[in-house]
């Protein structure tokens, strides 16, 4: 008795696999097979020269010309043959074009439709930027006189296009605009308005310092623009202004009590120097 107990409990149970014959194994794959051939074949015997290329867009900047010579390798390659995806990358490529779509339409036409590029500011010595702060031209043969100068760091062109727009933005709704914005090396900003007033924010708080310009600041030198040569932000507790003719001030304008109260109330001190 228990050499039978020892025995069954020597016994492994055996895992039986199901059986999986070769048709089943074979019949998925000759189907595969077969359409993917069948989709060769067909594409080979259907594709065809492309007749015509239909191209749209404004045309300001780019002929379209310019873009059927670079889509000229693709071209040859055929009606199927082309490859859409390398169109939209050769357009894309050329100066001044932002995006571009590309669509077959049967039977033998090619429909290109590209967006040019809208430059919204200069950046550096003549380079142009985009809506999006990023470098499309980096140097341009004629620069548009009215776009605002942007400048700083070779990888910094984005910051400070977002900086410009942010600060703009609030600025605009004051009757005051954003003609420069710089930022330096060591990375200090400074800005220069429309009215050609020097803003000096300095390389620390610049965001609080920006705030405190447009809240307090903008509104006292409203209709004083003239009589001013700068503001400088780079203070602890306040601002200073710097006057164009220091002999010859508005004191009896109430906006200037204004600007003499919060300029600088700790003026004797920075804490942060000029920086």
């Amino acid at each position: 008795m228990a050499r039978k107990q020892a025995r069954r409990r020597k016994e492994t149970p055996k895992i039986r696999l199901p059986k999986i014959s070769l048709a089943q194994v074979l019949t998925p794959l000759a189907a595969v097979a077969v359409i993917g051939l069948t989709y060769h074949v067909s594409t080979r015997m259907l594709d065809r020269d492309i007749a015509s290329l239909q191209v749209s867009g404004p045309f300001q900047r780019v002929t379209p010309l310019q873009i059927e010579e670079a889509l000229a390798a693709e071209l040859d390659a055929g009606f199927f043959g082309g490859d859409l995806g390398n169109m939209q990358r050769r357009v894309q490529a050329l100066p001044w074009i932002d995006q571009a779509a590309v669509a077959r339409r049967w039977p033998d036409r090619i429909s290109i439709t590209v967006t040019e590029q809208v430059p919204a500011a200069v950046w550096g010595e003549a380079g142009l930027l985009n809506v999006r702060g990023e470098l499309f031209v980096a140097r341009a043969q004629h620069l548009p006189a009215e776009l605002p100068r942007l400048s700083g760091p070779d990888d910094s062109s984005a910051e400070v296009a977002r900086r410009y727009l942010r600060v703009r933005e609030q600025l605009v709704p004051l009757g005051l605009d954003v003609r420069e914005v710089k930022l330096d090396r060591r990375g200090a900003w400074d800005m220069t308005l429309s009215n050609g007033v020097e803003v000096r924010l300095g390389r620390r708080d610049v965001d609080r310092r920006t705030d405190l310009f447009i809240d307090v600041v903008a509104n006292v030198i409203t209709g004083q623009a003239g009589d001013i040569n700068y503001v400088d932000m780079r203070y602890s507790n306040g601002f200073t202004i710097g006057w164009k003719d220091a002999t010859n001030l508005p004191s009896e304008d109430t906006r200037v009590a204004e600007r003499e109260m919060l300029a600088a109330t700790d003026a004797q001190t920075l804490t942060e120097g000029t920086q």
